[in-house]
């Protein structure tokens, strides 16, 4: 799973970096280190023709499911195409920019956060669906997951989950509106970066705390 991430770039640099020089943007966040669940966050989509970045609420449950499904962070790679995704897959594709994400290893009490990103340190473009429209009692109606899959090889030493990676051209065809729901589905599936692509470090216990941000946070502990 992803429950914090390092979005410490702005959401131009991001854009620059992912080709968008033409994007519209409505997002007034700044840069931060410790991004947690039941924030607002730029996402990158596709809407109307248009490449947008929004500011997007971390967290999302179908107002349907109010008392029925628990608010989400994250969605299965594998269950992207039943009832409750399936809505999302087909028009709310969306891509999360970030220089890595966290995940955490030890005993409650004791828990040591870790700082997961490429080795190349190029930004990744996690995978997302998400909800553009409004809410209108829950802010979680109007928000976005990160879609994850099964951790592989040496990541298994850190969390069983992982966000799921692309590179920039297959990121791009995973926002594609004419890319058919099964087929992005595939493309997740198949383009994912391979565990060999990333590496990490352990990082300050300060990271447990949400709302804690600073540059420390994405630095590794002395050996």
């Amino acid at each position: 799973m992803c429950g914090r991430f390092d979005q410490s770039q702005t959401a131009r640099y991001y854009a620059s970096v992912f080709g968008w020089a033409d994007a519209l943007y409505d997002s007034e966040s700044t840069p931060a280190y410790n991004v947690s669940p039941g924030s607002y966050r730029p996402v990158m989509h596709v809407q109307d023709g248009e490449r947008r970045i929004d500011d997007v609420f971390w967290s999302y449950r179908a107002k349907w499911a109010e008392g029925k499904i628990p608010i989400a962070i994250n969605a299965r790679l594998d269950k992207l195409t039943n009832r409750y995704w399936s809505r999302l897959l087909k028009n709310g594709r969306a891509l999360v920019p970030a220089e890595g994400w966290y995940e955490w290893t030890g005993e409650k009490g004791k828990r040591q956060p870790w700082h997961i990103h490429r080795k190349d340190r190029a930004p990744l473009f996690m995978l997302a669906l998400a909800n553009f429209g409004t809410f209108t009692e829950d802010r979680a109606e109007a928000g976005f997951v990160l879609v994850t899959d099964d951790a592989a090889e040496g990541m298994l030493d850190i969390h069983d989950r992982r966000p799921v990676v692309l590179d920039a051209a297959d990121a791009a065809l995973w926002l594609d509106p004419a890319l058919a729901p099964e087929a992005a589905v595939e493309l997740a599936r198949n383009a994912a970066l391979p565990p060999d692509a990333f590496e990490w470090f352990k990082v300050t216990p300060a990271v447990n705390r949400a709302g804690v941000n600073s540059p420390q946070m994405a630095l590794p502990l002395p050996e």
